[in-house]
C-alpha cells in the first residue's frame, strides 16, 4: 500500500516540509526553526485565544 505525500508549511520560516517519519521535526522544517517556535511561547509572544481571563493570582 503506497502512502500519499502530504506536504505541510513551516510555521517558523514557511518552508515547505513533507509530513512524514522522515521529517523528525515536523511540521517545522529543522530544529532550529523548532526552538525559535518554543522560545517565542515561552516569552508568551505566542498564545492560544480564550474567552476567559487569567489573572496573576490564577497562576500556579
Amino acid at each position: 500500500m503506497s502512502e500519499s505525500i502530504v506536504n505541510v508549511t513551516c510555521p517558523t520560516c514557511s518552508k515547505t516540509v513533507q509530513w512524514s517519519i522522515r521529517s523528525p521535526f515536523r511540521p517545522f522544517c529543522s530544529k532550529h526553526c523548532q526552538l525559535v517556535d518554543f522560545g517565542e511561547w515561552m516569552k508568551e509572544e505566542r498564545c492560544i485565544s480564550s474567552d476567559v481571563q487569567i489573572t496573576d493570582d490564577d497562576r500556579v
